[in-house]
């Protein structure tokens, strides 16, 4: 039973999750522009954590939106 998908971040070779790229963090928005649960994203926990407190920073820096237009 060893169907599970990777993490995106470990599989890519990425340390830190750069909320400086909001290209990247869009793919784990859904369409309201609120951050995907793991189950959709296939993140490890650690990865899934650090992924929400970039999305976090890149929407006070007004990188991303708080909601979908």
């Amino acid at each position: 039973m060893n169907d599970q998908k990777q993490c995106y971040f470990c599989t890519s070779n990425i340390k830190i999750v750069n909320y400086k790229d909001p290209e990247m963090l869009k793919k784990f928005l859904g369409a309201q522009a609120k951050i995907l649960p793991r189950k959709q994203t296939d993140l490890c926990a650690k990865h899934q954590r650090s992924l929400a407190q970039a999305i976090k920073r890149a929407r006070f820096l007004a990188l991303l939106p708080y909601i979908a237009q």
